[in-house]
């Protein structure tokens, strides 16, 4: 079953004194590009982060948003009150007319000074990331579900359009007797009007060599075939984009080669529309993981 590389995950988990919320958000690309914004406290974790995060999603450009939001009373950012207490005995020192009334606005002044405040340098708590990797585990789980459900879209609208060429391509094999028939009326014509005398055993032996080059039975059988694998391989427990992108290849090369050979407008108007087809599937295959 294929999925598509589109996709949103989101998971939120609620600490004691704080509240993470983990989101995934995934688009189409040729590789992992995976772009991730995260608290500073949580740097050290990113690359296990990461790790997860790409054996999980394979491909696509991921976006990876940690947030923290705390919701308890305790904070890394303190008061530095030795420092404070410093700052105002040296502005009081300058401005000695300032009676102690003024206290309010002696702090106001010492607490926008260097290193009035102090940020503690905080550790995980083992139990926190154990609480993070579960919370990424489910945004994982949902993301792939959303993938799943993209894909299963994705899927119908290849069936339908391969069965729309496979449909074409019968039409294309009905008509192919008429067109060899018009091929040969066109050259007898051609011969015929040159009003010249010539060797029929060689005249024979030319329009044989020059209706082989015309034959698409090979064409006609190959690209049957293709259309079928890709059914196949549509079908299968692995998602593989980039296989089903190689069949369409295939796919286009025998009815490139159907439309060059035909040589019969009602045959390459039926090839217009297979290309079109086909051109619509490779739109889709672009965000096939």
């Amino acid at each position: 079953m294929i999925q598509s590389m589109t996709g949103f995950g989101k998971s939120v988990i609620q600490l004691p004194n704080k509240k993470i919320t983990i989101e995934l958000k995934s688009l189409n690309s040729k590789s992992l590009d995976l772009n991730a914004r995260i608290p500073s406290l949580y740097r050290e974790k990113e690359l296990d982060m990461r790790n997860t995060i790409a054996k999980s999603l394979l491909r696509g450009k991921i976006d990876f948003g940690l947030y923290v939001e705390a919701t308890g009373e305790e904070t890394s950012t303190k008061v530095n009150g030795p420092i404070v207490k410093t700052y105002m005995e040296q502005l009081r020192a300058v401005t000695p007319t300032i009676g102690s009334d003024s206290d309010v606005e002696l702090m106001k002044m010492a607490v926008r000074m260097p290193d009035a405040m102090k940020t503690e340098r905080e550790e995980i708590d083992p139990e926190e990331y154990e609480a993070v990797k579960e919370a990424l585990k489910k945004a994982l789980e949902e993301i792939h579900a959303f993938r799943t459900d993209e894909g299963k879209v994705l899927e119908k609208d290849f069936i339908h359009r391969i069965t729309n060429i496979a449909s074409l391509l019968e039409e294309v094999m009905k008509i192919d007797p008429e067109r060899i028939v018009l091929v040969k009326e066109r050259l007898h014509k051609a011969v015929s009007d040159l009003k010249e005398k010539v060797d029929e055993n060689r005249f024979e032996q030319e329009l044989i060599y020059y209706l082989e080059k015309f034959d698409i039975t090979e064409e006609k059988v190959r690209l049957a075939n293709h259309l079928k694998y890709f059914n196949e391989t549509l079908r299968s427990d692995d998602s593989n984009g980039k296989k089903l992108g190689f069949i369409c290849q295939e796919i286009g090369r025998e009815i490139n080669t159907i439309g060059s050979k035909s040589n019969y407008a009602p045959m390459q108007q039926l090839v217009v529309q297979m290309k079109d087809e086909l051109e619509k599937i490779k739109e889709q295959m672009l965000n096939v993981l």
